[in-house]
C-alpha cells in the first residue's frame, strides 16, 4: 500500500506541475489543505488521472477542468455544509462537489471541516 500510495502522490505532484496556471496552483492548495485537515488521509489515482483522496474510503476527488478545478465529496448528500461550500452536482442523491474557479478564495476552515466530516462519515457509516 505504501508504494501505491507513494506512487499516486508522484502522480498528483506531476499533474500540478504539468498544469502550470492558476488550476495547478488551485489543485495543490486543495490538497494541502486536506492534508492539513486529515493527516492520515491516503491519496490514490483511479480513473486514468484522478487525484483521489480516502480515509475509510473516498472523501472527495481532484478533477480538473478547463474552467474549473472541481472537487466530488464521494457522500456530499450524507454531509452538513453550514457554509454553503458545495455548488456543483447538487441534484444527486449521494455525490456533491465544490468548483472552484479562477480567482476565487476557498474557505479554509469550512474546507477542512467538511474533509473531516467526510472522513468520519466513512468511518462510521453516518
Amino acid at each position: 500500500m505504501e508504494t501505491a500510495t507513494h506512487a499516486a502522490s508522484e502522480l498528483i505532484d506531476a499533474r500540478i506541475a504539468d498544469l502550470n496556471d492558476w488550476r495547478g496552483q488551485t489543485l495543490a492548495r486543495v490538497r494541502k489543505l486536506i492534508k492539513q485537515a486529515d493527516p492520515e488521509v491516503v491519496e490514490e489515482w483511479k480513473w486514468r488521472g484522478v487525484p483521489v483522496w480516502s480515509h475509510a474510503g473516498i472523501i472527495c476527488t481532484g478533477e480538473v477542468y478547463k474552467k474549473a478545478v472541481k472537487t466530488t465529496f464521494a457522500k456530499g448528500a450524507s454531509l452538513e455544509d453550514p457554509a454553503g461550500l458545495f455548488n456543483s452536482s447538487l441534484g444527486g442523491n449521494t455525490r456533491r462537489a465544490i468548483d472552484f474557479r479562477e480567482g476565487e478564495e476557498i474557505d479554509e476552515g469550512a474546507f477542512k471541516a467538511l474533509i473531516l466530516e467526510a472522513a468520519a462519515f466513512n468511518e462510521t457509516g453516518s
